[in-house]
C-alpha cells in the first residue's frame, strides 16, 4: 500500500527525530539503521525509501539538530531583551540539560565525532557554529565589531567546553562545579566592557 506524500514526509520526520535523539544519546557509530527505524516505529526495510545511506541520515539529522539549537537560542534571546546573554548562559549551562536521552547540546555532545565525519558534515557543523556565534556577537559587550566577535567566540568555546567536560565526568558535584564556574565567569565578563 502506497502512502501519501504527506504521510511519507511525516514518516521521514519521525525517522529524523528518532535518529537525532539516538545520535545524541549514543553517538553516530554506536547506532545502526535498524535501531533508528525501530525507535521511529518502522521496519528496517523502509529505511532506503527515505535515505540513501546511514551517512545521509546522520547528515540530515545533525542539520535538524543544529537548526533546532539555533532556533532555541534565538527564542531565548528574544524572550529576554533586558538580559539576553544572562538568560542564554543560565539556560545552556544548566545541569538539567546535561543528561537524559536527546537532551544535551549536539555541538558539545558530538563535536569529536562530527570532526571525523564527511567534509559535507564538517561544513554544516561550521556553518551552524557560525550561526550561534552570530547570535552571541549581537549580545556580548565589546568596544567594536572585532572585539564582540572575539568575545562571542570565546563565550561559545567556554560554554560548549564546560558542557562537554561536565557530561564526560561521572561526578555530579564536579559536573555542576564546571558549569557554575563557566556561568559565573561568563556572566561577569558579560557585564563588563573591560573584562
Amino acid at each position: 500500500m502506497r502512502v501519501s506524500r504527506e504521510q511519507f514526509a511525516q514518516n521521514r520526520e519521525k525517522i529524523l527525530t528518532a535518529a537525532g535523539k539516538l545520535f545524541l544519546d549514543k553517538g553516530f557509530t554506536a547506532i545502526g539503521v535498524a535501531e533508528v527505524m525501530k525507535a521511529a516505529g518502522f521496519t528496517h526495510g523502509g529505511f532506503y525509501g527515505h535515505f540513501e545511506s546511514k551517512e545521509q541520515l546522520a547528515y540530515e539529522a545533525s542539520r535538524e539538530l543544529f537548526r533546532k539549537t539555533e532556533e532555541s537560542w534565538k527564542w531565548i534571546v528574544s524572550s529576554n531583551p533586558d538580559a539576553p546573554l544572562d538568560a542564554l548562559l543560565k539556560h545552556y549551562l544548566a545541569s538539567a540539560n546535561l543528561f537524559g536521552p536527546g537532551r544535551s547540546c549536539v555541538f558539545a555532545t558530538l563535536s569529536q565525532e562530527l570532526g571525523r565525519q564527511s567534509e559535507e558534515m564538517r561544513a554544516a557543523f561550521a556553518d551552524a557554529l557560525n550561526a550561534l556565534a552570530a547570535i552571541l556577537v549581537a549580545i556580548v559587550p565589546g568596544s567594536d565589531e572585532a572585539d564582540r566577535k572575539h568575545r562571542a567566540l570565546f563565550t561559545l568555546t567556554a560554554m560548549m567546553g564546560a558542557v562537554s567536560l561536565a557530561r564526560a565526568t561521572g561526578d555530579p558535584v564536579l559536573a555542576e562545579a564546571l558549569l557554575a564556574a563557566a556561568r559565573q565567569d561568563l556572566l561577569q565578563r558579560g557585564h563588563s566592557r573591560l573584562g
